[in-house]
């Protein structure tokens, strides 16, 4: 068989695949969440999330309220150089987004079950 051939049969089998995929899968909310910073905010937006008195604080005086930390924690950052991953309970995470024209910081405790938002501040 030509290899010009070969090529032909293996296109025409990888396009039916991508159709099969886009059928299975198309109208379902899958997601690929592979690297570390997606897998850490994707845990934490399906927890329960309690805020500390600290942070109810600064939210008031930023006037930020629950969307504008449901979009740093959709679209936000790890910081992991300020986050503490080690602990056994509740690892802590540093996560960096933009709310209000501002650069929000939150240090966020991540439980098993609760996700605990301890402190904000603006990263200047």
């Amino acid at each position: 068989m030509k290899l010009a051939h070969r090529f032909g049969f293996y296109f025409f089998g990888f396009i039916i695949g991508l159709f099969l995929l886009l059928f299975f899968l198309g109208g379902k909310k899958a997601s690929c969440d592979y690297t570390p910073n997606a897998r850490v905010l994707k845990n934490i937006r399906i927890k329960k999330r309690i805020f500390s008195e600290l942070a109810l604080a600064s939210m008031r005086q930023l006037t930020i309220d629950t969307a504008d930390i449901s979009r740093i924690l959709t679209e936000g950052a790890v910081n992991f150089e300020k986050s503490n991953t080690n602990l056994d309970s509740c690892n802590t995470y540093f996560i960096e987004g933009i709310a209000k024209e501002h650069t929000i910081g939150m240090l966020i405790a991540n439980c098993d079950t609760i996700a605990k938002i301890n402190a904000l501040e603006i990263i200047k």
